[in-house]
């Protein structure tokens, strides 16, 4: 039994409402083998129909009774593990928010989607049919062994015996099947992750002419998962039909032996053709478990692995109160360090710097730098590992923070097209926007020529699915969100990075507008922005090296001079 179980909500009381039913279901199964032992035992003797007749109509309704308290049994434990999964899921999709893009990048986007669209009904599967066979397992050849024992000390003793050789068999094989179902989850997660990284990525396979010779690695790649499966579903085999063996055999063993002793008189008809009854209902459960052994472990590795992720320890988003910001606010930072999840290695150290008002910050340095991190740690999508937040006079550990977390809008270098219509893409952080505000975000963005291009305008379905848009398009659907909803607070990382010339032109010129009147970090390599920044601050090596404007900054020819330089005219005086 796993001890996770007894932790879910209303388990122990689902436990005792199912062992109720599950003693009650041992006693109708008694009941069936005495009733209809009677009646066959009084048909062979010659009696007539009309005396049997009793026997067999209390037989049919402990048929029943029996029947009626399984479906109890699979409705109380359906309605417990819809209920236990739906929480998992709902648990475990707020706490992948609360880790940030990180954990997913590190655990894989196609692992993590295959975990919430498989994994939960994996692990709902495992919790309805795992918890019913277990107590069945357990209860109900107790109940028949103490019955059997009192009919015949002799049978009870074969069955008494025979059933721990099943019971070793079926721990022996789970050990075995355990480190199987760890290699197909293993094969299965890398499977999820290249499949999804393959979607992704078709279009730039195709452009390179390289899509043809990726079909290689998606082979190899299923051929893995396939050969792992293979050798689960063996094992799964391998056990249900060893279980089937020799519970077949004891019940063989048993009927044997009581028509030996019946030809030799040391036992009556009737309890002789009670035990046989009984002694295959003796071993069903067993059996039944054996069947369903690889669906209930696999949605139990499932489920450890959900919980595992859920568990991980990273600090929980707070709950803390932050004044909108205005032209008064002021943001003190001091000394926020970040570490790298894999080698415990600074990415930021000591970053230190205060900002007041609505002003535009830029936040420049080479690849690597850490600027992406920087915009990260504010907007709140990964935690420091050190320092102190001052934001509007409150004292943070983290911008994970309610308070903070409602007044920014943070715009990445690939903004997210969902599935849906263009319309419902602009009014993701505000659904309740009506057309006509839509229509005028999409004016300011520069989306009319697209909507006017599309056949269905705003009703156009984008995303997968749907039509694909250009990066420039995509990047113009990001900033009508963040019109639309007008939070006072924008974070940007690298958001014209993959655009060309042009298209970038075109973009500053829509959002440098939307940038007044609001307090903006923008990390980017693309120097040419700077000029219209009220502050820069310069990462190198992880450390805040210079803050200024761009003129003061250029004057010391420094860190921000030596960017300038290396970009060849990125900037012209």
């Amino acid at each position: 039994m796993d001890k996770q179980l007894l932790k879910y909500s209303g388990s122990k009381s689902t436990m005792t409402m199912i062992a109720l039913l599950t003693l009650g279901q041992g006693v109708a199964i008694l009941y069936q083998a005495v009733f209809l032992s009677a009646a066959i035992t009084d048909m062979f003797k010659g009696a007539a129909w009309t005396a049997v007749l009793p026997f067999l109509l209390y037989f049919g309704v402990a048929f029943v009774i029996r029947h009626a308290l399984q479906w109890g049994k699979e409705r109380i434990s359906y309605r417990f593990a819809e209920k236990t999964s739906l929480e998992l899921q709902k648990t475990f999709i707020n706490r992948l928010f609360d880790l940030g893009t990180h954990t997913v990048r590190k655990q894989g986007t196609g692992n993590i989607v295959t975990l919430c669209m498989e994994g939960i009904p994996a692990f709902r599967t495992y919790l309805e049919i795992f918890i019913p066979r277990v107590i069945s397992m357990v209860l109900i050849p107790i109940i028949l062994l103490i019955y059997v024992f009192s009919l015949d000390f002799l049978s009870g003793l074969v069955l008494f015996l025979t059933m721990p050789i099943l019971v070793s068999f079926l721990m022996l094989l789970g050990v075995i099947a355990k480190s199987k179902i760890g290699r197909q989850m293993h094969t299965f997660q890398k499977l999820s992750s290249h499949f999804l990284d393959s979607l992704r990525g078709l279009v730039t396979l195709k452009y390179l002419g390289r899509s043809k010779a990726h079909q290689e690695s998606i082979e190899r790649v299923s051929d893995e998962h396939r050969k792992a499966t293979m050798k689960t579903l063996r094992i799964a085999f391998l056990n249900s039909f060893s279980l089937d063996f020799f519970a077949s055999l004891s019940v063989a063993v048993v009927a044997v032996e009581l028509g030996i002793r019946l030809i030799e008189g040391n036992i009556t008809l009737q309890p002789a053709l009670a035990i046989l009854i009984l002694a295959p209902e003796y071993f069903f459960p067993i059996r039944s478990l054996g069947a369903d052994f690889h669906a209930t472990m696999d949605g139990k590795e499932k489920g450890k692995i959900i919980q595992k992720l859920i568990e991980q320890a990273e600090e929980p988003p707070v709950k803390k109160d932050v004044p909108l910001w205005n032209a008064d606010s002021s943001l003190v930072v001091t000394s926020l360090s970040k570490k790298s999840n894999e080698d415990e290695r600074l990415i930021l150290k000591n970053i230190s710097f205060s900002v007041q008002g609505l002003k535009k910050v830029g936040i420049v340095g080479a690849s690597g730098a850490g600027k992406s991190t920087l915009i990260d740690l504010l907007s709140g999508l990964t935690h420091p590992h050190g320092g102190s937040i001052q934001a509007n006079g409150v004292d943070l550990t983290t911008f994970a923070t309610d308070g903070w977390q409602k007044q920014i809008t943070y715009i990445p270098q690939h903004p997210y097209i969902f599935s849906g219509t263009l319309a419902e893409n602009i009014k993701w952080y505000k659904p309740d926007a009506t057309d006509e505000e839509v229509y005028e975000a999409a004016k300011v963005t520069g989306l009319t020529e697209l909507i006017n291009r599309l056949p269905n305008g705003i009703y156009e379905q984008i995303g997968h699915g749907g039509r694909s848009l250009s990066g420039g398009e995509e990047q113009r659907v990001a900033l009508a969100r963040t019109l639309l909803d007008n939070r006072p607070i924008m974070l940007f990382d690298e958001p014209t990075a993959h655009l060309d010339i042009e298209t970038e032109h075109d973009i500053k010129n829509m959002l440098l507008p939307l940038m007044e009147n609001k307090l903006v970090f923008f990390a980017t390599h693309r120097l040419h922005w700077m000029r219209d920044m009220d502050l820069i601050f310069v990462i190198e090596g992880g450390s805040l090296v210079e803050s200024g404007t761009h003129d003061e900054l250029f004057a010391k020819k420094g860190a921000y001079y030596r960017l300038i330089q290396a970009q060849k005219g990125g900037i012209k005086e």
